[in-house]
């Protein structure tokens, strides 16, 4: 339960960025918007997981053999994502995202939870419950949404590198550890 709670947060971390960023652009409307992106970033959290579970298991059947290294392959590829884009904004600030659309939403939702598709194929390969995992995935990713919302103004735009940064390392330490399983255990 821990392997995916960490998953959890490691995934809702762009998600709570760009909730932070919103809260410092728009501070008078952060439970309103944040009550928003937690809906929409935390449904798209709780379905993408979902979407790749099921494409990975079709496919786990004819790669069955390299599912830890598909699990840890894809885990490094988000997590080093992950970090490399939050190294290269060199001002650590998300851009501020301006009023809060459907259509913005919905690009924020998709944009957040693209790595969230990747880690679901690699749930098929690592017997996580599938309901269970898609729920605390989305679940978490709703309350980081809100409580970055909330509480940007305070964090500043610092937090938004160091927490994706953190975000990274935990993905690519779980895909690590299903490596060395296959290896150890």
């Amino acid at each position: 339960m821990l392997q995916l709670l960490l998953i959890a947060v490691s995934l809702a971390l762009d998600a709570m960025a760009v909730s932070v960023s919103v809260g410092i652009a728009n501070p008078r409307a952060a439970w309103k918007q944040g009550l928003r992106m937690g809906l929409w970033f935390g449904g798209f959290q709780f379905g993408m997981p979902l979407l790749g579970f099921l494409l990975g298991r079709t496919l786990s059947a004819y790669i069955a053999a390299a599912a830890p290294f598909v699990a840890f392959g894809l885990l490094a590829f988000v997590g080093g994502r992950m970090i490399i884009d939050s190294l290269q904004n060199q001002d650590g600030c998300a851009p501020a995202t301006g009023e809060l659309t459907t259509r913005r939403l919905f690009t924020l939702a998709v944009a957040t939870s693209i790595d969230a598709l990747a880690v679901g194929v690699s749930a098929a390969f690592m017997a996580l419950p599938l309901l269970l995992s898609c729920t605390v995935i989305g679940v978490t990713a709703f309350l980081l949404s809100l409580l970055g919302a909330l509480v940007g103004r305070r964090l500043g735009c610092a937090f938004q590198r160091w927490a994706q940064v953190l975000g990274g390392i935990v993905l690519i330490l779980i895909g690590l550890k299903f490596l060395l399983e296959r290896f150890f255990l």
